[in-house]
């Protein structure tokens, strides 16, 4: 049989039986149930081979599940993807989820904390840089100090255009701290839980470098990068009819379509490796563990499977840890001693305190899909209308309004940390009347729902482009290893689907052809 082009895409053709039997025989460990981990065990499932994905918590889907208040179940992590690439399509429409895709409705998103309480965020800019700082819905943001600031952006020499990395210098210089401030900030800890300034423009606007080159000027270049769109902030996501979690109950349909399985609940302390393969060591296994060494028991043949450890843990082939950044580190430190000598990425913690309520007065979308905040202005970080964003959860909430606050940016803990769940969604609800401009009362408050998340640090961070890929060339070093996730992927489902795709395939090459 003739050997496939190395630089190719393998799979187990209906005419390579001996292919195939290959494939059957391999077992490969998923540490990691997230949508990263699920992805990359069905790529390994699709070929044949068994993969068996262990998830630390009683649910699988990580950032991407649902929660539940007054009867009304919604998005309580992600709610929706970025359409770049295509990628999160390509894979719903595989997984037969085409016909639940849905658009955010049109509306767009305010921003508060600016002299008169808030405003709609300007169309048609870019990372919130305007094209036009003399537009309307700008000069309502900025004032006319501030329009006059950014029109100096068309007049500044472009001595050193091209040559700042940070997002906040560049426009900071070009076009002052009111567009700074009122603008680009709420954008950027909104999407990316981070400052401007520690936002590499080369990674979250990848042309508008070289746009400032060719344009002279800031708004220039964005003019040129938008085209004029006018396009509401936020306009190029999609979801899902019913919720995002529809994505991680048919991955999980699909792994066990194909033989293999997921497990919840399991832990994963340790995994351990001898000539003969990989071992996956579950946290309540530890004391076992430790009983086998002192009686230092031998294996037993298990077909297709190497071998069997007394305990009964099956072997495998190849791991791929899928895991957050902190359980991957610990997981990989034995095996893969160079990833000590990369730097970790600071995991900003975010809270999300959803809201259900009896406020008809909000039927009308007072501002919109939602509300972003100048740093330091609000407690929050970001509300989402969700019922105004989303039909499909407008038609099932009702005569209910469902409002989720977000909490928690890079380098701040989230204001609801140390509080319980009723004080919690008390702050959350004071926060809504806030950011809404409607007075909101406890009467009114029909459920709340409270999720916690640990997030990775977003790929637009300046330095975390360059430490993924010295993490990702360490592990990809050591032979069965591969490890995926938004730790080394980037934030948001448009970068860790591919990303986990690849890596599997990685994987199931080395597997069939190595």
């Amino acid at each position: 049989m003739t050997a496939p082009d190395p630089g190719s895409s393998p799979a187990v053709e209906p005419h390579a039986p001996e292919l195939a039997e290959k494939a059957a025989r391999l077992r490969v460990a998923v540490i990691g149930g997230g949508v990263a981990g699920l992805v990359a065990a069905e790529s390994i499932a699709a070929i044949g081979a068994h993969a068996t994905v262990f998830e630390a918590q009683d649910r699988a889907g990580g950032a991407v599940r649902a929660g539940e208040a007054d009867g009304i179940v919604f998005d309580a992590g992600a709610e929706s993807f970025a359409v770049r690439g295509g990628h999160v399509r390509a894979l719903l429409a595989e997984l037969g989820l085409d016909d639940r895709v849905v658009s955010p409705e049109p509306g767009g998103a305010w921003v508060a904390g600016i002299p008169g309480g808030a405003a709609p965020l300007p169309r048609g800019g870019l990372l919130g840089i305007p094209a036009n700082p003399f537009a309307e819905d700008v000069r309502r943001v900025i004032g006319w100090s501030g329009t006059w600031r950014a029109w100096l952006d068309r007049l500044l020499p472009p001595l050193t255009i091209g040559h700042d990395h940070s997002l906040g210098r560049l426009v900071r210089k070009r076009m002052g701290a009111r567009v700074l401030d009122r603008l680009v900030a709420p954008v950027s800890t909104g999407v990316y839980s981070a400052h401007p300034d520690d936002i590499d423009v080369d990674v979250a606007a990848p042309s508008l470098n070289a746009a400032l080159t060719r344009a002279g000027s800031l708004s220039g270049a964005v003019a040129e990068i938008t085209g004029g769109s006018g396009k509401a902030p936020g306009a190029a996501v999609q979801g899902l009819t019913g919720g995002m979690s529809g994505i991680v109950d048919a991955l999980i349909a699909r792994i066990e379509l194909l033989g293999s399985e997921v497990r919840t609940g399991a832990q994963v302390e340790a995994l351990e490796r001898d000539d003969l393969g990989w071992t996956v060591r579950l946290a309540e296994q530890e004391q076992e563990q430790e009983q086998e060494q002192e009686q230092e028991q031998d294996g037993v043949v298990v077909d297709g499977l190497g071998t069997e450890p007394a305990d009964g843990l099956a072997r495998f082939d190849a791991v791929i840890v899928a895991a957050d950044e902190p359980t991957a580190r610990r997981l990989l430190a034995p095996h893969v001693p160079e990833l000590a000598a990369v730097a970790g990425g600071a995991s900003p913690r975010i809270e999300i305190v959803t809201l259900v309520l009896d406020a008809p007065e909000l039927a009308v979308a007072p501002r919109g899909s939602g509300v972003l905040t100048v740093p330091g202005s609000h407690t929050a970080k970001a509300l989402t209308h969700s019922t105004a964003k989303w039909a499909w959860l407008r038609e099932r909430a009702g005569n209910r309004q469902v409002v989720r606050v977000s909490f928690g940016s890079a380098g701040e803990e989230p204001a609801t940390a140390a509080l319980d769940d009723e004080a919690a969604a008390s702050l959350a609800l004071a926060e809504a009347s806030a950011l809404l401009g409607v007075e909101l009362s406890a009467a009114q408050l029909r459920g709340s729902h409270r999720a916690r998340f640990v997030q990775a640090q977003p790929s637009a961070v300046r330095g975390a482009a360059e430490r993924r890929t010295e993490a990702a060339a360490a592990i990809s070093a050591v032979p069965g290893v591969g490890a995926t996730g938004a730790w080394l992927s980037g934030t948001g489902l448009a970068q860790v689907v591919p990303h986990a795709k690849e890596e599997a395939e990685r994987i199931r090459h080395a597997l069939l052809w190595g």
